[in-house]
């Protein structure tokens, strides 16, 4: 057996596994450089040394310098140009998925793949997605976009399932994230770039350097330091147009919108604001002996992001503005022919409630009733809202995101003669964030309301310790040793809910919850917007498991090679599951192979997932409405459930969701180029989600009238909440938080889906006679059809298209390279099919979408005077093309889908919706 040594060895290697081998960073990027060089991968095998061409499930290795030489300053911008099975989107309003975006492969949700960084499991984000365009509605996973891309020796994406080799979430793939490890150069690079409309300016400044550490070891350090502005591409939305025809100006006054008087764009839609974005990334390792090398590596990250919300329309926002319908003259409440609607008119001192007018009437719908509005703001007991905010306003939302991380660890040889190799390793990762939202009110304080809040936050922490072997046994007659590998782990995961201020959940005098008037009055509590976490909401919540894995691997022929993997995990919060993979590669002919796997695979739910509470404003059947996440094991939870089970149906249950898993393919090579194509076909049942939205009041009218009450005539939560207090067994106070929800959604095991595709690379050289050229192309085709829409509660017909034609089925890319003396230079085209977007999120509006081409080029020059310096420029989307157009579809009642709500284009564009954007890139080498 070869002997361990730090020159040899990687200064990481895959989770738990043993001594990953030499590593040689590559040229330039190769996709799945399969017959193309003898790059070492660390994934999908536990094997040493083992090459791209000798793993038998597909991986792709994209280089450091293919994330670098191009346009985003995210990492998953990057990847997902470079990886077509890769998507993530730009994130509007879409609450804190604008903060932490989520990303995913091969059509799953962002938790179907695995992260991991230097082959360690990476912790998940505190962030969950409840806002995730259908697809990752719900998803609990890591946040990738705290990489600095010039950290990174190279990205390694395993395109199969691998949950019997790495446990939980490995059901689309894994990523590996390799931090460099050289012990000496580095990199200072400096870029700016802005959209061709002038906006989104952003610059990033980083540096990357290595270190000796002492002649045995290395000292990696990455630091960077970006800031990108937010773009707008909003159109007039139907209603202000209206309401500034109707002579409404005070809409177009800045605290209305406290970024813009536009009446183009009264509210701000597109990417947020990402400010002061740190990144630092340490990578260390030092070999004691030649059988013992310590490591570690560890990050600090911070950013805050920044976006916004719709507009509150002065008319008819609810909770705020909208009131009933009333006598045009007096206000007073009235259901006759000739009523009109209203703005809300609280009574402040729960005097009599005929003491203020039941409402404004509002002219023509658009315009309050000068007189009756001076009657009110006459009378200090009496407040409407369009008193303070007559033209309405927009929120500012956003969040302090903040990561840190480090993994400690030994491996080598067990010098005893055996060869027996280890790696032990503990992990500890934390990410939090703190929400804020400005701009905006808590309608039940009245005229008392704060207008900026701090909702509270999200920590999750992870713990992960595991120990790994790894032995070559030696069989007759076989072409290698059998390497047997095993090991144990050990993770526990804690997710926590920090309390909002006071203001930002309060139950104000408006909204009181009490007996008798003024109860019901119409306004809502809490920050309008995003809910703050309420006392009985806040605490920490942790789940743990154990997990024992064997793997054995090896080369039965010269030709044949096959793999088996078994792994048990048992989980705290649900319980144990084992799963397996068998694998196998046969080489036909020295340049052509064939490949395949099968495996099983499971997603345990993550105790985010079956603890948050989330209460945001979401566009529900076209209608903006308050929309909550709440726990299956809150009140409100258990309460549906014990409803459910009352009249006849199955109640909602949270457990893992399993999988199955086949990929076969082949990869050859006809002289110089190489090409790849691999089938995959995964099966997913009980797919952890959010929920349709449950109606919270019909089951609280279903429980009254089991209970024999009739309660058909209340509209209010919070007045079914009172009145049923003691009936039952029923308590009011247990429903803390629950008073304004007209409907909420649960985690829960929900559907089945089948999702089969192909992936396909190919790489050749191009010889001009001059210089060094190469093209490659990478495409995948994605399929997933709802296989079933649930036993319990079957998802709707807009979810079911979104889930399954919301990523186009068809994404891909072609990249020339060219480089010749001090120049070199790409172009790229990238393409995708059409795709259905279910606009403004749960029953909105549905639109097919066309698909789409465009072009990227990067040209840089190195500067011959200064050795390793160079200067690029370089454009995305460099003929400017834009998704279509959503003020260009028609919608019956509107002018247009996008004059709802004021977006000019689809939310869930996969090329984004910005248009073509310009940089340049200064950069030195030493």
């Amino acid at each position: 057996m070869k002997r361990f040594s730090l020159k040899s060895a990687l200064a990481i290697s895959a989770s738990t596994a043993m001594l990953a081998g030499a590593m040689a960073t590559p040229a330039y990027a190769q996709a799945d450089s399969s017959f193309s060089d003898d790059e070492i991968v660390t994934i999908g095998t536990r094997r040493q040394a083992r090459s791209a061409k000798d793993v038998i499930a597909p991986v792709d290795v994209i280089s450091a310098k293919e994330l670098l030489n191009q346009a985003p300053t995210d990492i998953a911008d990057a990847l997902r140009i470079a990886v077509p099975s890769f998507n993530v989107n730009t994130q509007p309003i879409s609450d804190a998925a604008t903060i932490v975006r989520p990303a995913s492969l091969r059509g799953l949700s962002p938790d179907n793949t695995l992260v991991l960084l230097n082959g360690k499991r990476r912790h998940r984000a505190s962030v969950i997605s409840f806002l995730g365009g259908g697809i990752a509605d719900g998803a609990h996973g890591p946040d990738i976009s705290v990489f600095p891309s010039l950290a990174l020796k190279n990205v390694q994406v395993l395109r199969d399932g691998a949950s019997s080799q790495y446990g939980s979430d490995a059901i689309a793939g894994v990523l590996d994230f390799q931090l460099k490890d050289a012990s000496e150069g580095g990199t200072v690079e400096v870029r700016y770039g802005e959209t061709y409309e002038g906006d989104g300016e952003n610059y990033r400044i980083a540096g990357n350097i290595g270190l000796p550490l002492g002649n045995k070891g290395f000292v990696n350090i990455t630091a960077e330091y970006a800031d990108v502005n937010d773009t707008n591409r909003s159109i007039v939305r139907d209603d202000v147009a209206a309401l500034v025809a109707a002579g409404n100006t005070a809409i177009l006054d800045q605290s209305v919108n406290t970024l813009t008087t536009d009446a183009d764009s009264v509210q701000i839609w597109g990417q947020p604001n990402v400010n002061d974005d740190i990144k630092l990334f340490v990578n260390t390792g030092y070999e004691i002996s030649e059988n013992l090398e310590l490591y570690a590596f560890g990050n600090y990250a911070e950013r805050q992001v920044e976006g916004g919300f719709f507009f509150r329309n002065p008319t008819n926002r609810g909770g705020v503005f909208q009131g009933p319908t009333v006598d045009p003259v007096t206000g007073a409440a009235s259901s006759a022919d000739n009523a009109v609607a209203s703005v809300s008119v609280g009574n402040l001192a729960g005097l009599d409630p005929t003491a203020c007018p039941a409402g404004i009437p509002l002219v023509n719908g658009l315009i309050p009733d000068e007189t009756v509005l001076a009657q009110v703001v006459a009378d200090d007991n009496c407040f409407s809202f369009v008193e303070t905010l007559p033209g309405g306003f927009v929120p500012r939302f956003g969040g302090d995101n903040q990561d840190i991380a480090f993994v400690v660890g030994a491996r080598g040889d067990l010098d005893i003669g055996t060869g027996l190799g280890y790696d032990v390793s503990f992990s500890y990762g934390e990410n939090t964030t703190d929400f804020f939202i400005n701009n905006t009110i808590n309608a039940s304080l009245g005229p008392d309301t704060p207008r900026d809040f701090e909702p509270g936050g999200y920590e999750q922490e992870d713990i992960n310790f595991n120990v790994g072997f790894n032995y070559g046994l030696p069989i007759a007659g076989w072409a290698s040793d059998l390497n047997i590998a095993t090991g144990f782990e050990y993770r526990e995961e804690t997710f926590t809910i920090n309390q909002g201020d006071d203001a930002s959940f309060a139950i104000g005098p408006l909204a009181a919850p009490s007996a008798g008037f003024p109860t019901g009055q119409g306004f809502a509590s809490s920050s309008n917007g995003f809910g703050g976490f309420v006392p009985a909401s806040a605490g920490s919540f942790s789940q743990d498991n154990i997990a024992i894995y064997g793997d054995l691997e090896g080369d039965v022929t010269d030709k044949l090679t096959l793999q088996a993997a078994l792994r048990y995990e048992d989980f705290s919060s649900f319980g144990d599951t084992v799963n397996w993979k068998v694998g196998g590669k046969y080489d036909v002919t020295d340049n052509f192979t064939v490949r395949g796997t099968y495996s099983t695979g499971f997603h345990a739910p993550t105790a985010g997932q079956a603890n948050v509470v989330n209460i945001t404003t979401a566009f529900v059947g076209g209608v903006l409405q308050d929309v909550a996440t709440l726990p299956l094991t809150s009140a409100a939870g258990e309460f549906l459930n014990t409803q459910r089970i009352a009249d006849g149906d199955q109640p909602f249950t949270l457990d893992a969701e399993d999988s199955k898993n086949i990929s076969v393919g082949f990869a050859t090579s006809i002289g110089d180029i190489s090409l790849t194509v691999d089938y995959f076909n995964i099966e997913l049942d009980g797919r952890i989600a959010l929920t349709d939205n449950q109606d919270f009041q019909e089951s609280l009218r279903s429980f009254a009238e089991d209970n024999g009450l009739d309660l058909s005539d209340v509209t209010q939560t919070s007045q079914l909440i009172n009145t049923l207090d003691g009936v039952g067994g029923f308590s009011a106070a247990s429903f803390a938080g629950s008073e304004d929800l007209a409907a909420f959604a649960v985690f829960a095991n929900n559907f089945d889906t089948r999702t089969q595709g192909i992936d396909v690379v190919a790489n050749m050289p191009v010889d001009f006679g001059y210089g060094t050229s190469s093209f490659s192309v990478a495409g995948n085709w994605t399929d997933t059809d709802v296989t079933n829409r649930g036993d319990i509660e079957p998802i709707g017909d807009l979810r079911t298209r979104s889930l399954e034609e919301n990523i186009p089925s068809f994404k891909g890319n072609a990249t020339f390279n060219h480089e010749q003396g001090d120049w070199r230079g790409l172009v790229r085209a990238n393409y995708h099919s059409s795709y259905f977007e279910d606009h403004l999120g749960t029953n909105g509006f549905p639109i097919d979408l066309g698909s789409e081409i465009n072009f990227d080029a990067e040209v840089t020059y190195s500067l011959p005077q200064l050795t390793g310096a160079e200067i690029s420029i370089g454009a995305a989307n460099i003929l400017d093309n834009t998704p279509d157009e959503l003020a260009d579809i028609p919608l019956d009642g509107f002018s247009s889908v996008g004059a709802v709500a004021g977006s000019q284009f689809p939310s869930t564009a996969p090329f984004g919706f910005n248009g073509g954007q310009w940089y340049i890139r200064a950069r030195y080498n030493f």
